[in-house]
C-alpha cells in the first residue's frame, strides 16, 4: 500500500504544470535527436505484465489492462513521431481463451471500448495518419466486438502514412498455417490456358521432331507433301502441371514424331501423349513456391520487414508471435519492466542501441564494399550473429 501512495504522489508531481511542460520539452528534444539517425520502420511489442502489475499494486486485473492501454497510447505517439511506419502489438493470443471466462469477457469488452477510443476522429491515429489493421482469426471474436473492429478499421482507412497492426486473436502458428493453406488453394486453382508458340519446351519439341523426321532410314507415317505441310504449321499448346509437361486435349498427337529408343517396326505407331492431369487444365508449378510466395499470404504482406521486437515483464520468449517475420537482422529485446511501466524513458535506450547497431552494420558493409572484398551471403539466414 505505501508503494501505491508513492505512485500517486509521483503521478501528482509529474502532472503539475511546470514539471509537465519541462518533461514535454525534453521529450520533444530527445525525439528530434532520434530522428537524425536511422529509425526502425517496423516495431513489434509483446505487451506483457498487466496482470502482474495489477497484483503488485493491489488493484483489479482489468484496471491493470486499462493502465496498459494508456502506456500503449504513449508509446504509439513516440513511435510515430520518431518516424516508425508500422507498429504491431500482441493484444490477444488465441491461447488466452483458456483463461477464466470472466477475464476473457472483460478483455473483449475493453477491446471494444478502446478500439472505439483509439479510432476517434482527430485523435492519436488521425494525428499521425495511421490506419488500423486487425490481424487474427475473426471467427473467434464475438459479433459486437467484430463490429467495433470493423468500425475502427473503416474510420482510419483513409490514413496512409503509418500502420497499427493489432494482433487479436492471434498466434504465429495459426498465421503460418493460414498462409500455407491459402497458397495451396492458389496453386490448386487452374490458370487460364494460354498459347505459347515460342516457349522453350515447344521449340525443343519441334527441333526434335525435325531431326527425327530427317534421320536416314526412318519410316514415318503421313510422309506425303500434304501431311508434311500440315505438320510444319501445326501449333501445339504445352501445359505444365506440377513437374510434368502434357499436351492440351484439343491438340492432336504429332503424326511425324516417333519416340526415340524404339525399333524400326515400332516407328509406325504414333507416340502416346501422357494423360493430362485435371482434364488438361493449366495449374501453377509448385516448384515456383518460394518464401516470397508464402510471405505474400501472411497477415503482414506488403509491410516492411520487422526491425525491432520488444517484450516487457522479463520473460524471454516470443510466445508464438511474429515467428515468420523475425529474420537475421531483427533485434529482439527483453526488458524487465512491466508493460504499464513502459514509457519513453524505458524505450529510449532501446532505440539508441538499435541505431548504434545499425550504424555499425552499415559501416561494416561500407568498408567491405570499399575494400573490394566479397561479402559472403547467407540466403537462408541460417547464420546468426
Amino acid at each position: 500500500m505505501p508503494s501505491m501512495h508513492l505512485s500517486q504522489i509521483r503521478k501528482w508531481f509529474l502532472q503539475s504544470p511546470p514539471v509537465e511542460w519541462g518533461i514535454l520539452q525534453l521529450r520533444e528534444l530527445l525525439i528530434g535527436a532520434l530522428r537524425q539517425g536511422p529509425i526502425p520502420q517496423h516495431v513489434a511489442f509483446i505487451m506483457d505484465g498487466n496482470r502482474r502489475f495489477a497484483r503488485n499494486q493491489g488493484i483489479e486485473t482489468l484496471e491493470g489492462h486499462n493502465l496498459g492501454f494508456e502506456a500503449l497510447a504513449k508509446i504509439l505517439e513516440v513511435c510515430y513521431k520518431s518516424g516508425v511506419k508500422v507498429v504491431t502489438i500482441y493484444a490477444f493470443s488465441i491461447e488466452n481463451f483458456k483463461r477464466s471466462k470472466y477475464e476473457v469477457d472483460a478483455l473483449m469488452d475493453m477491446a471494444k471500448v478502446k478500439l472505439s477510443q483509439l479510432a476517434q476522429h482527430g485523435d492519436l491515429l488521425d494525428r499521425y495518419g495511421a490506419s488500423v489493421r486487425v490481424l487474427g482469426q475473426r471467427e473467434l471474436v464475438k459479433k459486437d466486438v467484430l463490429e467495433a473492429i470493423d468500425r475502427a478499421v473503416n474510420m482510419t482507412s483513409h490514413n496512409s502514412h503509418a500502420v497499427l497492426n493489432i494482433c487479436f486473436p492471434y498466434t504465429s502458428h495459426d498465421e503460418i498455417t493460414t498462409a500455407i493453406r491459402d497458397t495451396v488453394v492458389e496453386y490448386s486453382t487452374p490458370a487460364p490456358s494460354l498459347q505459347r508458340p515460342f516457349s522453350a519446351s515447344h521449340i525443343a519439341h519441334r527441333i526434335r521432331a525435325q531431326q527425327r523426321s530427317s534421320a536416314p532410314g526412318t519410316r514415318t507415317r503421313g510422309n506425303s507433301p500434304s501431311s508434311g505441310a500440315t505438320s510444319d504449321t501445326e501449333d501445339y499448346s504445352v501445359t505444365t502441371s506440377s513437374s510434368s509437361t502434357t499436351l492440351h486435349p484439343e491438340s492432336p498427337p504429332d503424326p511425324i514424331t516417333p519416340t526415340l529408343g524404339k525399333g524400326i517396326d515400332e516407328l509406325d505407331e504414333p507416340p502416346k501423349p501422357s494423360a493430362p492431369q485435371g482434364g488438361g487444365e493449366n495449374y501453377p508449378d509448385p516448384e515456383t513456391i518460394t518464401a516470397d510466395v508464402i510471405d505474400s499470404h501472411m497477415f503482414t504482406a506488403g509491410l516492411p520487414r520487422l526491425d525491432l521486437l520488444v517484450r516487457t515483464s522479463g520473460v524471454e520468449r516470443l510466445s508464438d508471435f511474429m515467428l515468420w517475420q523475425c529474420h537475421r537482422d531483427t533485434e529482439i529485446v527483453f526488458l524487465g519492466c512491466l508493460w504499464p511501466e513502459f514509457d519513453l524513458w524505458t524505450f529510449l535506450p532501446v532505440l539508441v542501441e538499435w541505431q548504434w547497431r545499425r550504424r555499425k552494420r552499415m559501416g561494416e558493409e561500407r568498408d567491405l564494399g570499399g575494400s573490394g572484398m566479397i561479402r559472403r551471403v547467407d540466403p537462408l539466414g541460417l547464420k546468426r550473429d
